[in-house]
């Protein structure tokens, strides 16, 4: 809901060029907050407050604005106020926002930044943008491993107004290469002791990422190790950048977004859902339901093999949904438990023995409980208590082989180096559905005859 509060006085400030009151209005306010009451004007207003704003401030409040409406920003306004723009905001950030812009738009802007950040910028587009390299910052602390304490908060100081976080202090020698890792709470604290180097008290048994290494492994990297931020090294472990836990959040939610998209058998979608185009989002959906709808013809040729005995025994067509369903609704759940511990590290293919054990002990107990409440609804339907046994031997049959199916096939995946989140709940379901229908029928000729 856009906040209204102060837009009325906001226009009217525009409209007399009020600069003490919109440079009042920029610096007062936290930067969320001033960016929230400026989501009512147009872009061009918007544009037009930020101008008053110092640069800092200014790339600050324009962090908080959703991205479509930075991107827009980006490409409509004059190129050397976006560049003056670009050049504040933090560079992993901003290499994010230049590679959603035109290469026209593109050329137009770098030309106009410090040759520094230009290189920078064009140092990280050449990374993928799924990996470590491609969402790391450069604006990283480095410092040399002879700095006292006070030498070292002094260089600090020095480079702070560079630095987009100083949670760690990185120890590098003269390539650069990573020696080790200082917290600032441990500078701190250190000040009593002159004599300290940052060689002595750092830690050399850092974690890292490679720079090619995929943003999912680095995710988890930092949630094992609870890391506020990990350094980013080449294969001659040269300090590269680092990566914050702000830019990991939104590789997890991506990540997560991608899997519930998968388990919903749809292709994961590159843009929001709102934004994304009509005719891409139906491409994304329509092929894997076309591949379901083909998966669901064979359990029509199925049913269609054992049109004799359905013929014979009609009654049996009444729980063919309640035996489908049953089997399709255990194995999707087995699926989803299976790929969101997989996802999130609980599980490793390692554990597949100890997966299926419970899978088993697990299908065998929802199995048995349901087929009673089946055998109770079959009696009154079935000619006589030994036809209606059909029912729950069934249900208890099909549980079990929904659940082993939906446990089994997302490791199998995984181990095949494929995503185990394609292992999807459609597809367990189609594949169950199948085997319920050839075990149903076939437990109906063994005690039907």
């Amino acid at each position: 809901m856009v906040n209204t509060l102060f837009l009325p006085e906001l226009r009217e400030m525009l409209a007399e060029q009020n600069r003490a009151e919109l440079e009042e209005f920029c610096t007062t306010l936290n930067p969320g907050r001033t960016a929230e009451f400026m989501e009512g004007l147009s872009n061009e207003e918007a544009w037009e407050v930020l101008q008053y704003a110092e640069p800092s401030r200014r790339s600050e409040i324009f962090g908080y604005f959703n991205e479509e409406r930075q991107l827009e920003m980006l490409r409509d306004h004059d190129p050397s106020q976006v560049a003056a723009l670009v050049e504040e905001i933090p560079a992993d950030d901003r290499v994010d926002l230049i590679q959603e812009l035109s290469d026209e738009r593109v050329q137009e802007i770098l030309p106009l930044l410090p040759v520094q950040d230009r290189r920078n910028i064009q140092r990280l587009r050449s990374y993928q943008g799924e990996t470590a390299g491609g969402l790391m910052t450069t604006e990283v602390a480095k410092l040399g491993e002879k700095l006292s304490a006070r030498e070292a908060l002094d260089e600090l100081g020095r480079q702070a107004s560079q630095l987009e976080t100083i949670y760690y202090l990185y120890v590098v020698d003269e390539d650069d290469s990573l020696r080790g890792i200082v917290s600032t709470r441990q500078l701190v604290s250190s000040l009593a002791h002159p004599e300290l180097t940052l060689g002595d008290m750092m830690e050399t048994d850092v974690v890292v990422a490679n720079v090619t290494e995929d943003q999912e492994s680095v995710a988890h990297k930092v949630e094992r190790f609870n890391l506020l931020a990990i350094p980013v090294v080449d294969a001659s472990r040269r300090l590269l950048g680092i990566i914050t836990h702000d830019d990991v959040i939104d590789v997890v939610r991506e990540e997560l977004t991608e899997d519930a998209q998968r388990i919903a058998a749809v292709a994961p979608l590159e843009d929001d859902f709102l934004r994304i185009g009509l005719l891409t989002l139906s491409w994304k959906r329509g092929i894997w339901l076309t591949i379901l709808f083909f998966a669901a013809l064979l359990t029509a040729f199925a049913l269609r093999h054992y049109e004799e005995e359905l013929q014979q025994f009609v009654w049996l067509v009444w729980f063919i949904p309640l035996i489908i369903s049953a089997g399709g609704n255990s194995g999707s759940q087995s699926a989803t438990l299976v790929i969101t511990a997989m996802t999130s590290g609980q599980v490793k293919f390692r554990d597949w023995h100890r997966v299926l054990i419970r899978e088993s002990v697990v299908s065998l107990l929802l199995g048995s409980f349901l087929a009673l409440i089946g055998f109770a609804v079959a009696v009154f339907v079935a000619p006589s208590v030994r036809d209606a046994l059909v029912i729950p031997i069934t249900l208890l049959a099909v549980i079990v082989c929904g659940c082993m199916c939906g446990a089994t096939l997302p490791i199998v995946f995984k181990r095949a180096g494929l995503d185990p989140a394609l292992m999807s709940n459609p597809f367990v379901a189609g594949i169950v559905d199948i085997l319920g229908i050839v075990i149903y029928i076939n437990v109906g000729r063994v005690l039907l005859g």
